[in-house]
């Protein structure tokens, strides 16, 4: 063992935090060595048992092995997504087709299967309890996923498969983060007119940054796209900037993620038919809450036709605002968000600009967590003397309504050089008891601007409704409360893990949170309570466009993944889907597929990007039971929540816990109650 490694030591940090401060790029390839041979000689044990399989040294065994890689994989893979350089760059184009040919080995490990499948043969007979049951079930079922079954060259070709997807998707995702870092616009003072004294601070933050010429400039970060698309005077800047933001991976050379995508498209395509079914739509939801591709796409249906209808009702609002002011051409794209604001100001009194004054990112924070603390009794407790992997990092101890030590809570904000875009929540550590006690050690990442030094971090409303939603995710981890690792926390169904997400985004703008929270950044004012009722009388305004551009993309996500074919000229592919569900002119996508980092940098999302609208109905539907109560801290439904969604993992069917939550199952009609679109028509 190599004692000046870190990952090859046992740490000795509180809490058993990585010691980030400690470890160096060149770390890593040797930790993952030492780590995936480690892996492989206990898988080998685990086969090779000449005893018979139990459920003990077969299953548990399984979620015991690789506990060093898990730990080596952890910290380089957050660090990836959050502070990349081109040494950790070229360490991912190295290891991703390792791992994907070391996961392969397993998953079609022929000896290995038969202990599992033995197990799942006879498990009537096992007396197992309902978690060590579903335990068995799941990982039988993720080896036939994975081509256990498959006999001859079919078994060679899928591994060979999985390899050349996991070089394409890390490729892919390297792309978009070189487009994104290699974007930065000039602009002068001039050219901010419109804009808040906020977001001009953060453009010249920006420009002192990037060592930029001239005094501010604009990245390709949506923190810093959205503002100026907003409230940008210069429409040929917006247009500019706009048309740079959905371009992302769709450059000719070495950036361009066209080809990738096709490649991607076809690999899964012929995986998901080696496994017997028709399409990867097909294979990638038949273990979902939806279970089949026809119940997602109704869902979609569903929801399209009232959305658009109200999309072109909101176009030709939009088109009479410019006009009135003389405007001499058609709305474009790059104009929805600009007059979207001077709609929004005209009809219902609210400058989103004059409103972030009202929500420092400071006291966002602490609403969340005093959210987190009335529903589900937490505490969360400054630690800056624990270490982080930087500056920009905060790190909280998360205690239990006892004081006993929950979880460690890791907030990273801000925007900068080497992250990734977007907004995510991850795990340096998870949960279990296997083996022991463990809590979890969860991190949020944003992408929110960063102010000059003196001045505070101002978000917009759709911000502050991000940070929830991610602490939501965080809050999934930090629960958990679970025996086995592999159904911990957030390892669910994809259209059932953004419930607690987006299902937490609800106590962001209700009044009694805004109240308490939502002070103005220079006098410490609450906000007055007459801008709240504005704020809820306009929670649809715009929901038409939000709705479009969110299942504009899911439309092509799934579409893509249902068909019998790769499309070559996938971008060509995209506008015909797009034309035949009629998709307005004047609305992009909201990730077009040279950027679709959900789908094609991995495929957690693919053909799966429906999720978001999936769990929103459940959403709406499950804090309709706090609004019925009277309460939105009501304790009974509190715990119900707290027992059946958020500290459950994967240990039950998602339907039924979404039954035991809600007492039944859920009504999908809430979800076009909730955006406004229950009268609508197409």
């Amino acid at each position: 063992m190599d004692a000046s490694n870190p990952f090859l030591t046992e740490w000795r940090t509180p809490f058993g935090l990585p010691p980030f401060s400690a470890i160096r790029p060149d770390h890593y390839r040797r930790g993952f060595d030492v780590a995936l041979r480690e892996h492989e000689a206990e898988i080998a044990a685990i086969a090779n048992d000449p005893t018979p399989p139990t459920f003990e040294n077969t299953i548990e065994a399984l979620e015991l092995a690789g506990e060093t890689l898990t730990r080596v994989g952890a910290v380089f893979w957050n660090l990836a997504g959050t502070d990349s350089t081109e040494d950790l760059r070229a360490i991912e184009r190295d290891i991703s087709p390792v791992l994907a040919r070391h996961f392969a080995a397993i998953a079609l490990n022929e000896l290995l299967f038969a202990r599992i499948a033995a197990l799942y043969e006879n498990r009537e007979n096992l007396a197992l309890s309902g978690e060590r049951a579903r335990l068995l079930d799941l990982t039988y079922k993720s080896f036939l996923r994975a081509g256990a079954q498959l006999t001859g060259a079919d078994r060679a070709l899928f591994a060979e498969m999985a390899e050349q997807l996991a070089e394409l998707e890390m490729k892919f995702a390297q792309n978009v983060l070189a487009d994104e870092e290699n974007y930065v616009m000039a602009l002068e003072e001039a050219d901010l007119a419109g804009l808040s004294d906020a977001a001009k601070a953060s453009a010249a933050q920006i420009a002192q940054d990037r060592n930029v010429p001239g005094a501010f400039a604009l990245t390709l970060s949506r923190s810093s796209v959205e503002p100026f698309l907003s409230y940008g005077e210069r429409r040929d800047l917006r247009e500019q900037l706009f048309n740079a933001w959905i371009a992302r991976g769709e450059h000719a050379g070495d950036t361009d993620n066209r080809s990738i995508i096709a490649d991607i498209l076809d690999l899964r395509r012929r995986r998901a038919q080696l496994l017997g079914h028709r399409t990867f739509a097909d294979y990638k939801l038949e273990p979902t809450m939806a279970g089949s591709p026809s119940a997602a796409l109704d869902l979609l249906d569903k929801v399209w036709a009232p959305a658009r209808g109200r999309a072109g009702e909101e176009r030709a609002a939009l088109q009479q605002v410019a006009d009135a002011e003389g405007a001499n051409f058609r709305i474009a794209a790059h104009d929805w968000r600009f007059y979207a604001e001077k709609l929004r100001l005209r009809d219902y009194d609210l400058d989103q600009s004059a409103l972030s004054a009202f929500f420092q990112l400071e006291n966002m924070i602490a609403a969340a967590f005093y959210c987190a603390e009335r529903l589900f009794g937490l505490h969360f407790m400054p630690r800056p003397d624990l270490p982080a992997y930087h500056t920009d990092v905060r790190v909280f101890e998360v205690l239990d309504r006892d004081g006993r030590h929950l979880a460690i809570f890791m907030g990273d904000y801000y925007a900068r050089t080497g992250k990734r875009s977007g907004a995510w929540m991850s795990n340096f550590r998870g949960q279990r008891k296997l083996g022991g006690e463990m809590r979890p050690i969860v991190v949020n990442v944003m992408n929110f601007s960063k102010p000059s030094p003196g001045s505070p971090a101002l978000l917009s409303l759709s911000e502050v409704t991000t940070l929830f939603h991610e602490f939501g995710h965080a809050l999934h981890g930090m629960l958990s409360n679970v025996v086995y690792p592999s159904i911990s926390g957030t390892a669910t169904p994809t259209d059932f893990v953004e419930l607690p997400s987006q299902l937490y985004e609800h106590w962001a703008l209700r009044p009694e949170i805004l109240q308490k929270f939502a002070l103005h950044h220079e006098t410490g004012a609450p906000i007055p309570q007459d801008l709240i009722d504005r704020v809820i009388a306009a929670r649809h305004f715009n929901q038409g466009f939000a709705t479009v551009e969110y299942c504009g993309s899911a439309y092509v996500d799934f579409l893509l993944h249902s068909r019998l074919d790769a499309p070559r000229d996938v971008v060509g592919a995209e506008r015909e889907i797009l034309l035949d569900i009629g998709m307005p002119r004047e609305i992009a996508m909201r990730h077009r597929s040279p950027h679709f980092s959900h789908i094609f940098a991995g495929d957690a999302y693919a053909a799966g990007y429906y999720s978001y609208l999936w769990s929103e109905a459940l959403d709406a539907d499950g804090f309709a039971a706090f609004e019925e109560a009277g309460d939105i801290f009501d304790p009974a439904i509190a715990k119900r929540l707290h027992d059946f969604v958020y500290s459950a993992g994967n240990q039950r069917d998602p339907n039924e816990a979404y039954r035991l939550f809600r007492g039944r199952k859920p009504e999908f009609d809430a979800l076009l109650r909730k955006k406004g679109l229950a009268r609508v028509q197409a």
